[in-house]
């Protein structure tokens, strides 16, 4: 697994497409204590989903969860984005300060990724990539 991170800094949006393209997943984060992270995700997006072979899953993350005291973007407002811009699980709450959730966050990218990308076949039972005609294991026709 490759792991990359343009910690949302806009200077790197050009390198982007470079990385990005083929990859089968990504997490993307706002900042629960900055209103204005939310808002820039929808550039984020944009720049992803214009990339040829853009990732097909998609997990959001909301970072900063140990200040909740200081929550400036409402649970509504993240959940209408996450149903608009069709993230898979659920939104995420992670806190790098504490740890909280961050493992989670990575299983539940893998998990999400395995479920989009793989077939279970009905003849045998094994699994094999989405975009395979045939079970790889029996030989059994998709349908």
């Amino acid at each position: 697994m490759n792991i990359w991170d343009f910690a949302g800094e806009k200077k790197f949006r050009e390198l982007i497409p470079s990385y990005v393209s083929g990859a089968s997943g990504a997490l993307v984060l706002y900042d629960l204590t900055n209103r204005e992270s939310l808002e820039d995700l929808y550039d984020w997006l944009k720049v992803i989903s214009s990339i040829p072979n853009s990732p097909k899953t998609k997990i959001l993350i909301e970072a900063k969860i140990d200040l909740e005291d200081q929550r400036e973007i409402k649970r509504e407002d993240a959940r209408r984005f996450f149903e608009k811009h069709n993230f898979q699980g659920e939104i995420i709450g992670v806190s790098s300060k504490t740890g909280e959730n961050v493992e989670s966050a990575f299983e539940t990218l893998g998990r999400e990724i395995l479920k989009s990308s793989l077939k279970k076949c009905v003849n045998c039972g094994g699994f094999y990539p989405i975009e395979l005609k045939y079970c790889q294991y029996c030989g059994q026709k998709t349908l």
